[in-house]
């Protein structure tokens, strides 16, 4: 099936001030929109997939904004808007008296055709857990397979739609879900109740979540899953490790707990005495980690894949991607421990330390870190030499020429939240490896240097041993080794310096 791309444009132009509408029409590329951004005091602007155009000389004023807010639905929780039986995303900036000063109206596009690369995967009726950076069709895709499932197999499905991101605002959904059911979220923290609303009135056979944040939600899916129901949905997070390392949600991969094994089965296993082992059967089957609109792996066996990680052994990942001709190609290959990109790189998978080429980070402060952090960056002034290119997730959105030549360059891309030292110390662990950005091996080292504590205090040679500064997920797993040898434990100081410290 070839790809049909649908986006009620004219409705979102409609709501536009007719000074700023016009010249937005006469630029004649408008299938390449992403979003107009109109800021009380500031020219309206339009954002293309390749550039960025001021649409009028004249300043936004406050008549301009009531003019759009006036034509579209009520503002949310989350600050968003929609308008009726559209895809189109309105959401709202706000001031200290709750006053809304700007606005970015995102164009809304229902693309047909994109679950073609894992339809087979979807007629399974397994669980899919679909992950991937902003942008790279996350949402696109769950619309798809709840349509695909609804219409081409003629299952019950229903739709989970917070914020209406998936079947647009209004009472009656958009046409892009096909004859799939959608239940409105009334508030973002309402998701998990919804959710398990959906299974116990309406017996669907597939539920569609976007957007697993909350344990709360975690739960919920459990529980829907329990239940014989197929769940699709995504979460935050690129790939399965990340969600391995996110206290929150991570079980949904089946949760991760330290054990503490005899010295007869260290000893025949071959491994310390604390080591990590999955606690229970994962919410989903498969997980699908989207690295480009045409391009995914695939975890098959999410519980296997879990455990082989745990135990520091590589399993081949499935990766598919869509020819020239639109055709389905599948190939195996071992993960990179620097896999942390929407694209893969043969050069990066060579190299324990990878060049970086920065575009819009703060280099300076980056710099400092690193030295905090004792790793060495290798950060080069070329594209042509960087193994991997670095930007923010602002740069991203907007796609400017440079993101563009890394794209076309296949360079693996790593999107920061933010230029936040907290954001800065996780890029330098999932990039350098030789540095600590082996997640097991960072978990190893956490674990022994505890298990190492509770020894020297069990012998008496001290009263308290305060342990290296950790992630939260990692202080937990501490604490629970302290806790099964009968020692006291506490987190002390503020993060990113806050630790564990064991004592009798």
């Amino acid at each position: 099936m070839q790809k049909v791309i649908t986006d009620d444009l004219e409705a979102l132009l409609d709501i536009i001030p007719p000074y700023i509408r016009q010249p937005l029409c006469e630029l004649g590329d408008n299938g390449d929109l992403l979003e107009m951004v109109l800021d009380l005091g500031r020219p309206a602007e339009a954002r293309f997939l390749t550039r960025e155009v001021i649409l009028s000389s004249k300043d936004i004023d406050e008549a301009d904004l009531d003019y759009v807010i006036s034509r579209v639905g009520t503002f949310g929780d989350d600050n968003r808007a929609g308008i009726e039986r559209t895809l189109h995303r309105i959401s709202a900036i706000q001031n200290r008296k709750r006053r809304i000063v700007g606005l970015t109206c995102r164009v809304g596009r229902a693309v047909f055709g994109t679950i073609k690369i894992i339809e087979d995967i979807v007629q399974t009726g397994k669980s899919i857990l679909l992950l991937g950076g902003p942008g790279v069709g996350k949402t696109t895709m769950l619309r798809e397979v709840a349509r695909v499932l609804a219409d081409d197999f003629k299952k019950r499905v229903i739709i989970v739609d917070t914020s209406n991101e998936i079947a647009g605002d209004g009472d009656i959904p958009h046409p892009a879900i096909g004859h799939a059911r959608r239940m409105q979220v009334a508030t973002p923290n309402k998701q998990h109740s919804v959710m398990i609303e959906a299974v116990e009135n309406h017996m669907p056979e597939v539920i569609v979540i976007d957007e697993i944040g909350t344990e709360l939600e975690a739960q919920a899916a459990r529980t829907i899953a329990e239940r014989g129901v197929q769940l699709i949905g995504t979460a935050h997070g690129n790939t399965l490790e990340n969600l391995m390392m996110n206290p929150t949600l991570c079980d949904l991969i089946g949760g991760i707990q330290t054990v503490t094994l005899g010295d007869e089965e260290a000893k025949r296993r071959g491994t310390q005495k604390s080591i990590l082992e999955r606690t229970s059967s994962p919410t989903f089957d498969i997980v699908v980690e989207i690295q480009g609109w045409d391009r995914v792996a695939i975890r098959p066996d999410v519980g296997e894949a879990v455990d082989a990680i745990l135990r520091g052994q590589i399993l081949n990942t499935e990766i598919r991607w869509l020819d020239e001709k639109g055709k389905v190609r599948i190939s195996r290959q071992a993960p990179s421990t620097t896999e942390i990109s929407q694209t893969r790189s043969p050069r990066q998978k060579e190299k324990e330390r990878p060049r970086i080429y920065l575009f819009g980070i703060n280099r300076g402060r980056l710099e400092q870190i690193s030295k905090e952090l004792n790793v060495d960056l290798d950060i080069v002034a070329n594209l042509s030499e960087a193994d991997l290119f670095v930007t923010s997730k602002n740069y991203f959105r907007r796609k400017p020429q440079r993101v563009r030549d890394a794209e076309g360059a296949n360079l693996p891309l790593y999107v920061m939240k933010s230029n936040t030292p907290a954001q800065m110390r996780q890029l330098l662990s999932d990039v350098y490896p030789a540095n600590g950005a082996d997640k097991s091996n960072s978990l190893k080292r956490a674990l022994s240097e505890a298990e190492e504590a509770v020894t020297q205090l069990k012998e008496g040679e001290r009263e308290g041993i305060e342990l290296s500064p950790q992630s939260a997920y990692i202080r937990r797993l501490q604490h629970l080794i302290a806790m099964r040898n009968d020692l006291l434990s506490q987190s002390t100081g503020k993060d990113p310096n806050r630790r564990v410290r064991i004592y009798h």
